[in-house]
């Protein structure tokens, strides 16, 4: 008897969280639009992996053609192969070789992108980089990772693709950002966070705080916002959403395998799936009912509104300086 009582407990508790995930589950938001998309050509960044993989499924479920902007292709070949056993008769799936950490990649795969189609319908920049500050990463052109990859890989690649998406009209731009953007900040004195790389260098920063990513949401949200002013009249549609906290490899540097023993009731509890996570970013790439509604952000399927005091002077300085960076190809020396 004592026994098959003992037995019980973890098994009560295993029932327990599992209701009471499923229970939090329910205000994650779902995107119950299941409208076809034949016809419609998508692209995302960074479609190998995580939320980007979830969203690729979705869509090409929905029979959209799907242009898979990767750095592995070979990797993406093996993706296509195992999703084409799952639908075998969902839409078309474009593997396309892509490096954000390159301006070089980037003005090569629009001119293969210009050379192959006519528009694009959808573009989603999900691909995206959380790394320690004391790995002191950098892109080809040497700016910071997570500046030169989550914004300005983004909007370089944003910029150059603009003509295809009026071609498509009515058309969107999904921009995958996180409500952590709300404890950034932008330094215009020191966008590739040299002050912070150094105190990690020197131990000051923990681990798991990455600053330099925050910022990169911050900027997301900043180029969300400036994009949608820009391209008002143009029948392109601007939103950023936050898929929420989601199990993906994404803080795979920062978080060790003893985090998830420490945090598992936690991480049950709160952290979505990827597939979960996608749910938000296919809403906002493919919901009819959000048509025209530009400049928004959105999370849990539903808008969202930030806490972030935005200024419209930081807002016209991030993209000026942006566009300058771009043009010069190399970062501006911190005095």
């Amino acid at each position: 008897m004592v026994t098959v009582l003992y037995a019980a407990i973890p098994v009560s508790v295993i029932v327990a969280v599992g209701l009471l995930r499923k229970w939090r589950s329910r205000k994650w938001g779902k995107c119950f639009s299941n409208t076809c998309l034949k016809g419609k050509t998508y692209l995302i960044t960074g479609a190998t992996s995580g939320i980007g993989l979830e969203t690729t499924k979705a869509l090409v479920r929905r029979k959209a053609r799907v242009i898979m902007a990767c750095r592995d292709v070979p990797r993406a070949k093996e993706l296509i192969a195992s999703i084409r056993k799952e639908q075998p008769y969902g839409g078309e799936l474009i593997p396309m070789h892509l490096d954000l950490a390159s301006f070089e990649s980037i003005e090569k795969f629009v001119d293969v992108i210009k050379a192959g189609f006519y528009k694009i319908d959808v573009l989603i920049n999900n691909a995206g980089v959380a790394i320690p500050l004391d790995r002191d990463e950098k892109t080809k052109e040497g700016f910071e990772i997570h500046f030169g990859v989550n914004h300005l890989g983004h909007f370089y690649l944003t910029k150059l693709l603009i003509e295809l998406l009026k071609r498509a009209s009515p058309s969107r731009i999904v921009i995958v950002s996180s409500t952590l953007h709300e404890k950034g900040e932008i330094n215009f004195d020191d966008l590739n966070s040299k002050a912070e790389i150094e105190k990690a260098k020197q131990g000051k920063v923990k681990g798991r705080h990455i600053s330099a990513y925050q910022n990169s949401k911050l900027m997301n949200c900043y180029f969300m916002r400036a994009l949608a002013d820009r391209l008002k009249g143009t029948g392109i549609d601007v939103s950023a959403c936050c898929p929420g906290f989601c199990y993906t490899n994404l803080f795979r540097y920062s978080i060790k395998w003893y985090h998830y023993i420490l945090m598992a009731p936690v991480f049950l509890l709160f952290m979505k799936t990827a597939k979960q996570g996608a749910e938000t970013v296919v809403y906002c790439a493919s919901e009819y009912n959000i048509e025209g509604r530009t400049g928004q952000m959105y999370r849990d399927c539903q808008l969202y509104e930030s806490k972030y005091p935005f200024d419209v002077e930081v807002e016209n300085k991030l993209w000026e300086v942006s566009e300058q960076l771009i043009k010069a190809r190399k970062p501006i020396p911190v005095a």
